[in-house]
């Protein structure tokens, strides 16, 4: 390759050409290859200047041996790189004969020779003194050589990786938007060249920066490194924010004479609204950056700044958008350039100082100006009312959502923040609150009626229309919006509540008052939570075929099929068969994983591991894709595997899991199931799944309602007909007994008629039986129900977080004597008794931990949700969104977008699964916000503090190690989920403001919440909280005063967090005083001991290190149930039982207790224990035998213990069988004493995680 210096940009480009290619000849000089093709690029950057630099007009009487001396600099960079490339192509020429090694080595050589020439260049030639030499009598004056020059400069941070590159990149493109803005705005003159200079001086300067700090990379001198990182931050500080007040004087004069310019073209705009909208993406990033600055914000500022930023998003997301941009007006085009100069000069106007002590007068005057104004756009382009159609607003649960609203209603006339504002409507409020009162009321009496009459059900829908007109306005004026569409909405009130007396006296008249009798009642929940699957009717022979199939045949791996329409119980049937004990004994390993319409290799392997191995998720999920699939295929090696993927719809599945599964040719097998027959290898069988005879769909149905007792006679004509009309499908027997089981039994033979009253196709006729269920629940239900349609299909749901999503929604309804969170549970109870909902795990406590949907299910909630206006859920990642809906969109749901422009301006819940930046403005009225894995690195999203009506926010951050005190602008906050940080998080003073707390949580174990200890005597207590992820410091004496601020604690997880005195561990740490505590978990709390209150039914104990003499204190404990006792949570070797104790315990879980020897017991002892769990107890010889005296056990798990202790299960149950329970099952995993390395590592189990 010939290098020349006749050009420069051949020079470097050929040079970081040919230096890019010597990867292929040698291997080992990767590092030095990187930073010399760093070092050419600085270079190149510095070259650029040089060449394109002109001298200043105030500086014609330089030199002319100066001019030379820029151009001899120049030349000497061109020539350093020609020369050194020759010797280095030289160097590189005989690096194909047999002598490879010595000319690898001399190739070394000079990039090493060639890397110290850059070094010594830039240290001795581009030193300081030659950069202010050539800022004060050059510069590029031409605004596009000064935005190249910022290109260049950009890119040699980002790939130096400069200290916080970022920021300073961010800060760069600011500087890039900025003058494009002002080119756009035609400013000339001084204010442009004060602006040009000014870039040059920031970029240049840069530059410097970002060749040291290469230069210095890999030395590792502390005080050097500190030093480049001080002056990176000056630079930032003092040299572009506009802190120094020359700088600040040099952006306003750009900014007013941008905003006197008359010569600016709107049709340009149109062309390049981009580059304001970039422009204002950078005012909003600086706007940010000083919030993060500050450390105590007046929460009135706090307020204004807030709402600024959200105008800003506002016009930025405008801008953006073609269609809606192109119907403004010119005069609305004209008015968005002016904010975005008004709106820059205001920020620039700001200080920490201001922000944190007040505003001054000028800026404060500028300020409430442009919020006038950014108002007054975003109502000419989204009027709040006029857009509302009878048909957009959501029509499920019309009557709860009536209640909610008036419930709202009452808060807000009570409310004391709205006493100080002279200015809130409270009169007005209240007579809206009799009125809809009132309508509420006519809606009840005409609920029956209102099917049945055309004029009833055309009042029906106006009165909740205006309802949610009114709900949108008050709340919009809570928020601060006028009240000028108050009156127009009270008005129209009144005229309904005239009407609707006039209405009901003439219905009622020509109806004779009839009143109808309910045919689906409602009645209380079975105890029970029945398991996923758990009935299978028939089918015998279809087991043994599948059997035959996995077990027999060829060695190599093959493939089994189960084919069959929706609902007819392919799930089920390949469930009985991967738990049938012939295949639990032929297979070594069983993994399975549900693959659906929509997946992905990552997920799929996560779902692999996790059923094989006892580490958690969240683990797996952090790893990559290639290092899953070696886990994967390593822990499959050498085993003789049955993999079941469920409802497999292609082809392409297989085909990206099969590199991480072997052929060992043992006998391996692949189940999967399907609703078309798809062709793994072309000699792959299908067996497909028949219907169930008509007998089997009675016993079935018999099953379901009446489990072994069977139908009563009186009602078994009407069942076998019912029956009969099942067609054969498993999903539709099952989803009828849930009607039949819900509704009074003399209209049995109603729903008999609802069966028969169309013929359909089988998948339609599932559909139809949903649609006949979905009738049949009440309306508290029917929500909850379609609330599943926000999940993917397949999908685990989280119960706990599903109920407090219901809760916060306003689904759920309050009932004397009961708490919200034990309603909502009946509610999900209820839909699984009804065979709507299936428990995928269950609780230790009982009930559901998580649930999920059949495939046919979740399809008809999405479908029914959309119709009903209930939910939107978008997929298109790219689709055409309005700023301004005509259907009213109240929740939206985005499960598959990283990157999402939410433009609905009254979404009242907003839940995205998936997420890279919050590229969107949140909508003000958000009361439901779920950011799923949109991470916030360092800082927590200022953003969410202008949402006053937010009942349940759920975040995503990495290192933020305090809430800002602005959080108590969220006064109606219930639900605050923080998942991912890394650190434990401090919570404001302000905090014991927000009265409606319920749940406060984290789901990692190991992190918790910690709360401000000053003033704790006047502050006051969170009446509401119920559950807690709590960190205290336990030396600092803090924990009982904490704990008497939150009596109706339900569920606490308390973990010790870094005390700053040396902890002696002698103390005790009293929960009693919480009478209504249920669950506890403790960690960390080294060698403390504790008080617990006699109502606890659940205690997880880990990292304690208490001695066994300690747990007598838990085995008195009344009401315990639950019991786990995690790593390090005892230590010693013997734990002797005591007489009496754990009389309720029905679950109790031992896990990597390292020490743990000897366990004695007597017959006394856990007289009510159902389930046994030993993890990883490596040194513990054999269970108590009395357990096999115990009547109420029902499994054993033992994994990665002694083989003694597997034996002694095996007696107890052997005890068991012969005391007539031949139900107890056991587990035994990895029982063998001595053990390969790799199998500990696979088999290391982590505490587990509740979410």
């Amino acid at each position: 390759m010939e290098i020349s210096c006749s050009s420069s940009r051949s020079c470097f480009e050929l040079a970081l050409e040919y230096i890019r290619c010597l990867h292929g000849i040698t291997q080992r000089c990767g590092y030095l290859i990187w930073r010399l093709q760093t070092g050419v690029r600085l270079l190149q950057g510095f070259d650029l200047y040089l060449t394109k630099c002109r001298r200043r007009r105030n500086h014609e009487t330089c030199l002319e041996q100066d001019e030379k001396e820029k151009d001899v600099t120049s030349s000497r960079i061109q020539d350093l790189i020609t020369r050194r490339m020759q010797d280095l192509e030289f160097a590189c020429s005989g690096c194909s004969d047999h002598s490879r090694s010595l000319h690898s080595t001399r190739v070394e050589s000079e990039l090493t020779i060639f890397l110290e020439a850059v070094k010594l260049f830039l240290e001795t030639d581009i030193n300081e003194s030659c950069i202010n030499y050539l800022l004060d009598c050059y510069w590029l004056r031409d605004p596009e050589l000064v935005i190249d020059f910022i290109d260049s400069v950009s890119e040699n941070v980002v790939k130096i990786d400069v200290f916080d590159s970022k920021r300073l990149n961010e800060k760069l493109m600011f500087l890039k938007s900025f003058i494009r803005f002002a080119m756009l705005c035609c400013v000339k003159g001084q204010q442009l060249i004060d602006l040009l200079i000014h870039a040059e001086v920031v970029s240049i300067n840069t530059l410097r920066l970002a060749s040291i700090w290469w230069f210095n990379k890999g030395i590792g001198n502390y005080e050097e490194r500190k030093e480049m990182i001080l002056q990176i931050s000056r630079l930032i500080d003092e040299k572009i924010n506009p802190g120094d007040p020359r700088i600040r004087e040099t952006y306003i004069h750009v900014l007013t004479a941008a905003k006197l310019s008359r010569s600016s073209d709107i049709s340009d705009l149109e062309k390049i609204k981009h580059l304001v909208a970039d422009f204002m993406d950078c005012l909003v990033h600086n706007i940010k950056e000083l919030l993060r600055s500050c450390t105590n914000i007046l929460v009135p500022i706090m307020n204004q700044i807030l709402k600024l930023l959200e105008g800003l998003r506002f016009l930025t997301i405008l801008l953006r958008h073609q269609e809606e941009f192109k119907e403004l007006s010119h005069e609305m085009k004209n008015l968005i350039g002016v904010v975005a100069c008004d709106a820059a000069v205001v920020i620039f106007s700001l200080s920490v100082n201001q922000i944190e002590e007040g505003l001054a007068k000028e800026t404060d005057l500028a300020l409430f100006h442009l919020l006038k104004v950014l108002k007054f756009v975003r109502a000419e382009v989204t009027d709040p009312v006029t857009l509302f159609s009878p048909f957009g607003f959501p029509r499920t649960n019309e009557l709860g959502s009536m209640d909610f609203l008036l419930e709202n209603l009452k808060e807000l006339e009570n409310c004391s923040e709205t006493d100080d504002s002279i200015a809130f409507p409270k009169d007005q409020i209240h007579t809206v609150l009799e009125d809809l009162i009132f309508l509420r009321s006519f809606l009840v009496k005409i609920a029956d009626q209102r099917n049945r009459n055309g004029k009833l059900q055309a009042l029906w829908s106006r009165v909740m229309e205006v309802a949610h007109r009114a709900e949108f306005v008050i709340d919009s004026i809570v928020v601060g919006d006028k009240h000028e569409f108050l009156e127009r909405v009270a008005r129209d009130i009144q005229l309904l509540r005239t009407e609707a007396l006039e209405t009901y006296d003439s219905t009622m008249h020509d109806c004779g008052a009839q009143r109808t009798t309910q045919k689906s009642f409602r009645i209380e929940s079975k105890c029970r939570t029945p398991m996923l699957n758990e009935v299978l009717v028939g089918l015998d022979d279809e087991v043994k075929a599948i059997i035959h199939g996995l077990t027999r045949g060829s060695k190599l791996l093959d493939f089994v099929s189960i084919v069959g329409m929706a609902g007819l119980g392919k799930t089920t049937l390949a469930n009985r068969v991967c738990n049938d004990p012939l295949i639990l004994s032929h297979f070594h390993i069983l993994a399975r994983c549900t693959v659906s319409q929509v997946y992905s290799m990552h997920s799929l392997l996560v779902q692999l591991l996790c059923s094989i191995s006892s580490r958690s998720p969240g683990e797996y999920l952090e790893m990559d894709e290639s290092d899953l699939v070696h886990k994967l295929y390593k822990l499959l090696k050498r085993n003789t595997y049955l993999i079941f993927l469920d409802d497999v719809w292609e082809i392409k599945a297989w085909n990206l899991l099969e590199r991480a599964l072997p052929d060992d040719a043992n006998g391996s097998r692949i189940l999967f199931t399907s609703r078309i027959q798809l062709q793994f290898k072309p000699d792959t069988k299908a067996h497909h799944l028949r219907h169930l005879t008509d007998e089997e769909s009675w016993t079935l149905l018999q099953k379901k309602l009446f489990g072994k007792d069977g139908f009563p006679p009186t009602l078994g004509e009407a069942g076998s007909q019912i029956a009969k009309l099942c067609r054969g499908l498993p999903l539709t027997v099952v989803l009828v007994a849930g009607i039949l089981d819900n509704t009074a039994e003399d209209y049995w033979e109603e729903v008999a008629k609802s069966l028969t009253s169309s013929i359909v196709l089988d998948d339609e006729y599932c559909m139809k039986t949903l649609e006949l269920s979905y009738s049949h629940l009440s309306d508290d239900l029917k929500p909850c129900l379609l609330y599943f349609g926000a999940y993917k299909e397949d999908e685990n749901v989280p119960v706990r977080r599903l109920l407090w999503l219901w809760i916060s929604e306003g689904f759920v309804r309050k009932i004397e004597g009961k708490s919200l969170e034990d309603v909502a549970d009946d509610y999900l109870k209820d839909l699984v008794d009804r065979s709507l909902v299936m428990v995928s795990e269950q609780r230790t406590m009982g009930g559901a931990k998580a649930c999920r949907l059949h495939d046919l299910v979740h399809e008809f909630c999405v479908k029914k949700a959309k119709e009903e206006n209930f939910l939107h859920v978008l997929h298109s990642q790219n689709g055409p969104f309005v700023l301004t809906s005509p259907s009213n969109l109240h929740r939206v749901c985005n499960p598959m977008n990283g990157e999402l422009m939410l433009e609905f301006s009254n979404v009242r819940s907003l839940l995205l699964f998936k997420g890279d930046d919050l590229g969107f403005w949140l909508p003000e009225l958000l009361r439901v916000l779920d950011l799923g894995e949109l991470e916030f690195v360092a800082h927590f999203p200022m953003e969410v503090f202008s949402l006053a009506h937010l009942r349940y926010l759920a975040l995503r951050t990495r290192k933020v190690n305090f809430i800002p005190a602005a959080i108590a602008n969220l006064s109606r906050l219930q639900t605050f989920l923080l998942r991912g940080n890394k650190a434990d998080c401090l919570l404001p003073n302000t905090i014991w403001n927000i009265k409606t707390l319920r749940h406060l949580w984290t789901p990692d174990s190991t992190l918790g919440f910690i709360f401000p200890v000053e003033n704790l005597e006047v502050s006051p207590g969170l009446d509401h909280l119920d559950s807690l992820s709590l960190a205290i410091d336990p030396s600092s004496q803090s924990l009982q005063k904490i704990l008497t601020k939150l009596p109706n604690i339900c569920r606490l997880r308390c973990k010790k967090t870094a005390s700053r005195e040396k902890c002696t561990g002698d103390g005790i740490l009293v929960f009693d005083c919480l009478s209504r505590l249920e669950s506890l978990t403790l960690c960390y709390f080294g060698r403390y001991r504790f008080k617990f209150p006699l109502n606890l039914k659940k205690l997880t104990l880990e990292q304690n290190g208490q001695p066994w003499s300690e747990i007598s204190t838990i085995g008195k404990l009344p009401n315990l149930e639950v019991l786990k006792l995690l790593f390090y949570s005892f230590v010693g070797e013997e734990w002797e039982m005591k007489q009496g104790e754990f009389p309720k315990l029905r679950v109790l879980k031992l896990s990597r207790l390292w020490d743990f020897r000897r366990w004695t017991a007597s017959s006394d002892n856990f007289p009510r224990l159902e389930k046994l769990v030993v993890h990883d107890c490596e040194k513990l010889k054999e269970v108590p035998s009395c357990l096999g005296e115990c009547p109420t056990l029902e499994m054993i798990e033992v994994k990665r213990c002694r083989e003694s202790l597997a034996s002694s299960v095996k007696q107890i149950q052997q005890e068991q069988i012969d005391m007539g329970n031949e139900a107890l099952k056991i587990i035994i995993e990895d029982c063998v004493d001595a053990r390969s390395s790799s199998q500990e590592e696979e088999g290391e189990s982590y505490p587990s995680q509740e979410v």
